[in-house]
């Protein structure tokens, strides 16, 4: 089953984990304490381009708009219970032939805090595949380690592939990577097993990624 298409299958647990990602943090936007002096903004992190994906051997890739929120296309690894509540933004990417990206960063209140959210998510995408077959009993599902990148303040890199009963099979590498308290995610998948996952290029993909917070 092509990327776009499991997502879409999986909307319904998308739903599950922004209703629990609401749920772990205080209320948004509360009022300054008084007499509190404002700090200056910080710079929006940066995002991928679509030129520093890896290479598709016979499509462009396209980058979307980037957008407030939590991407739903990290929902068939993040898992329902979601992650801690922080204004994240997102950028999704895709080709012509069903091979799809999204990129999605958050800036935390503290270095201490994006390195707690970035053990966090690396846990949850170990963790991926025995969720995904606990969770749906016509889908198989093998997680590895593709080892750490030293960028920054780290990077871990993960290949997941998913298997159906129906002869669906899908192939996803996803990274995770902290520059101070400024955390990204970004999820590369098509259809296919391991053989087909551009392993290489994705980590120099993530290096830019982590490189272009700040």
């Amino acid at each position: 089953m092509p990327m776009r298409t499991r997502a879409a299958a999986l909307s319904a647990l998308s739903v599950m984990t922004l209703a629990a990602v609401t749920s772990l943090t205080g209320p948004a936007g509360a009022a300054p304490a008084a007499g509190a002096v404002p700090k200056a903004k910080a710079a929006a992190p940066k995002f991928l381009a679509a030129s520093q994906l890896p290479p598709h051997p016979s499509s462009a890739w396209t980058a979307g708009p980037v957008t407030d929120g939590f991407p739903v296309e990290l929902a068939y690894c993040l898992g329902e219970d979601g992650i801690p509540a922080y204004d994240y933004r997102h950028r999704v990417f895709h080709t012509e032939l069903d091979t799809g990206a999204v990129q999605a960063t958050v800036v935390t209140g503290s270095a201490a805090k994006g390195k707690a959210l970035a053990a966090l998510i690396d846990e949850r995408i170990r963790s991926c595949a025995d969720r995904i077959e606990r969770s749906d009993p016509e889908t198989e599902a093998e997680g590895r380690s593709y080892g750490s990148l030293p960028v920054e303040e780290g990077a871990r890199v993960h290949g997941l592939h998913t298997a159906t009963s129906w002869g669906a099979t899908d192939i996803h590498l996803l990274s995770v990577g902290r520059d101070g308290r400024t955390v990204t995610v970004v999820s590369w998948g098509q259809m296919g097993d391991f053989d087909d996952a551009p392993v290489a290029a994705f980590k120099k993909t993530t290096t830019k990624a982590v490189d272009k917070l700040y």
